[in-house]
């Protein structure tokens, strides 16, 4: 029997999301196809190694009825453990009451203790929605999931349901509009983040607004590539929205990140990763937080418990710099972090302005780097990131990378996309601290210091186009001999127009 691919997978997910088009938007309509298949990948798994242990006993001679009782001992088995309710034989012939049946079915498996670690995960969805997804939409789901086994072993390779996952999630974003920012940061950003912090195998690595955990993701995959065990990493990540943290937790499990530690809440009001009543540290930390978020928790950040915001508190209506304060906070004294930011973030003054002056005066800002426009989802205004190092080489140190990077990328339909070649450049760049003209150049904190403390790139880093000297001479030589040539002509032309008896001009 042939492996499933990866692009068979697509396919049928693709093909998912055309049943529920219409309907819905992708915002809502993503929950349903990722419990599916989710519900799915469980089943194929479970009734897997459910068949292999019942063939061990059988081999041993035990009685069928025996070994029929303890194939429903939840303990039998290695990972997850599905209650009969849920059983993907039970579900996928049915045609009246689905979304019902679904709904019990999933509960039943977060109920189940042996299957703590989904508890809220599969119940953010309410399939007993005949408004949005009627019998005959679910039913139809049913049967195209019921096409492949979506076992581990029945992959092309172990990377199949993860890829298939990300590429979901991606289209997703793609038809979501504004809302497929509150989820998802573009690949090609991710992949800049991770290829500058480099995280290693044994690091802690936190994201604070970790939407579907993308760049999470992308860490385990920068170390696996680097020659290192991209399971001996922790991760850990906070999310305020509950379905998005669902999906980001099943993200997590189809790339077999089972031990991630992603938690439900608002970062800023109530941080969840803490130890002792300390914020826990982290060795890398890379996040994309929502842009100029107005309602972000100042009143809280005014008495807050964990000493988060010694440079200041940012203005009640611009909360990125808040949570860049969380960050900082949350790194440990070899830390490193990276994170998506306005440029307002850059160049504001009042209370922005004095954090950002304490960051500098305290040498944490390693690199600033300038996206181009209309990159991410919800917002078409360019962005910068901002790489912060605790523990700097000492080349680095009293010095600001500035990155100008507008204009490296490529039309990708309605967006702009960075290429391979834009990514890579950034890298190079940052890796070597170098200036390049019109590109790059290194800041002496001393001349920032001189400009008021304003980061903004344009002021360090000039990528207008030298202006053509013109030779006033040769210009009017050629006028003179465009002249000529226009009399000449101008002669012949009343020449013949004589000896056709017209009227010359």
């Amino acid at each position: 029997m042939s492996k499933l691919t990866l692009q068979e997978l697509e396919k049928t997910l693709w093909d998912a999301a055309d049943i529920l088009r219409g309907e819905l938007n992708a915002a809502v309509y993503k929950d349903y196809i990722f419990g599916l298949m989710f519900l799915k990948r469980m089943n194929d798994q479970f009734s897997l190694e459910r068949d292999t242990k019942k063939d061990e006993f059988v081999s041993q001679g035990m009685e069928l009825e025996e070994v029929e009782m303890l194939l429903e001992e939840p303990t039998m088995y290695e990972t997850f453990f599905v209650p009969p309710a849920a059983r993907w034989d039970k579900l996928r012939n049915l045609t009246l009451n689905i979304g019902p049946e679904l709904d019990k079915a999933f509960k039943s498996i977060e109920d189940e203790p042996k299957n703590a670690e989904l508890i809220g995960v599969l119940t953010t969805a309410n399939y007993n929605d005949k408004e949005r997804v009627p019998d005959k939409k679910l039913s139809q789901l049913l049967l195209l999931f019921d096409k492949h086994n979506l076992a581990y072993e029945n992959l092309e390779n172990p990377d199949v349901l993860g890829d298939a996952y990300q590429y979901l999630i991606k289209q997703f974003a793609d038809d979501g509009g504004t809302k497929g920012g509150e989820f998802y940061t573009p690949r090609e950003v991710v992949k800049v983040l991770v290829n500058i912090l480099k995280p290693q195998e044994g690091d802690r690595i936190y994201d604070p607004t970790v939407g579907s955990g993308g760049m999470l993701i992308e860490s385990m995959h920068y170390i696996k590539e680097h020659g290192g065990n991209e399971r001996n990493v922790s991760l850990f990540g906070q999310e305020i929205n509950l379905s998005t943290w669902a999906i980001c937790k099943m993200n997590m499990l189809f790339h077999f990140a089972r031990g991630a530690d992603i938690r439900k809440g608002d970062t800023i009001r109530n941080p969840m990763h803490t130890e002792g009543g300390v914020l826990k540290t982290f060795d890398i930390i890379l996040a994309n937080p929502p842009f100029s978020l107005k309602n972000w928790g100042v009143e809280e950040a005014e008495s807050d418990p964990y000493n988060r915001f010694s440079y200041g508190i940012p203005p009640k209506s611009y909360g990125d710099l808040g949570f860049v304060s969380h960050m900082v906070a949350s790194l440990n004294q070899k830390g490193k972090l990276g994170t998506v930011v306005p440029h307002g973030v850059l160049f504001r003054g009042g209370s922005e302005g004095k954090i950002r002056k304490g960051y500098l005066k305290d040498d944490l800002i390693e690199a600033v780097i300038g996206l181009p426009s209309n990159v991410f989802y919800g917002t078409s205004i360019p962005a910068a990131l901002i790489i912060i190092n605790k523990n700097k080489p000492i080349d680095r140190r009293n010095k600001v990378l500035m990155i100008d990077a507008s204009q490296g990328f490529i039309k990708d339909g309605n967006k702009n996309r960075l290429r391979k070649e834009d990514i890579e450049k950034i890298v190079k760049t940052s890796n070597r601290f170098k200036e390049i003209e019109k590109y790059s150049t290194v800041v002496e904190l001393d001349t920032i210091k001189e400009n008021d403390y304003n980061l903004n790139i344009s002021r360090y880093v000039d990528i207008s186009e030298d202006e053509e000297i013109i030779n006033v001479e040769a210009v009017l030589t050629e006028i003179k001999e465009i002249k000529e040539r226009y009399q000449i002509t101008e002669q012949k032309l009343n020449s013949y127009l004589k000896e056709l008896g017209m009227e010359e001009i």
